[in-house]
């Protein structure tokens, strides 16, 4: 378990620098430059994500269980992270309602991705990993919002072939992720 927490630590501190440190961040790019900056964040990311996926293989060899989900959980989760993905397409594709309504689509789909494996999983490991990462989506979403409301930010209206194209890449990615991709990188097979 010192692996994952360790890994998330880095990964999500990482990832925490607008949301605690700003100023800093700023600062730092401003000194090192942005390309570095940029390199030194991606590979720090890199590596506490490689020790985040250790850490979580590691760790769900001797699972401890908090609780025992209902096996409809895991429905409720399919439906929860076919909202994740349509979220996370939001973030990619231009001139959709989505993003124009919400903002900060990304964030809010590692809120509902995290949700949907909390919901569906009882174990230990699965509540540190995705507990972790629905603490830091909320965190971000809000800093995220509250940067966007000093600086007032204004998103461009979503059209309907815009988000069109985004839910129809969002449900597609979802399939294909959740009828192969993850059985393939995780060892689990969702459906």
């Amino acid at each position: 378990m010192g692996m994952l927490i360790l890994g998330l630590v880095l990964f999500l501190g990482v990832h925490s620098t607008r949301i605690v440190a700003e100023g800093w961040r700023t600062a730092m790019i401003r000194q090192l430059g942005e390309a570095t900056w940029k390199g030194l964040y991606a590979l720090l990311s890199a590596v506490g994500l490689g020790l985040v996926v250790w850490g979580f293989g590691l760790a769900r060899q001797q699972p401890v269980e908090m609780w025992w989900p209902p096996s409809f959980m895991r429905h409720v989760a399919w439906l929860l992270t076919l909202v994740a993905f349509v979220l996370l397409a939001a973030a990619y594709v231009p001139r959709n309602a989505i993003k124009a309504r919400l903002h900060h689509p990304m964030v809010l789909a590692v809120a509902v991705w995290a949700v949907a494996h909390l919901l569906a999983n009882g174990n230990v490991a699965h509540g540190v990993l995705f507990g972790s990462f629905l603490l830091w989506s909320v965190l971000s979403f809000r800093a995220a919002r509250g940067r966007d409301l000093a600086a007032q930010t204004t998103y461009p209206a979503g059209t309907a072939w815009g988000t069109a194209i985004t839910v129809v890449a969002g449900s597609a990615a979802w399939a294909l992720f959740a009828f192969w991709a993850h059985g393939v990188l995780m060892g689990i097979r969702p459906l």
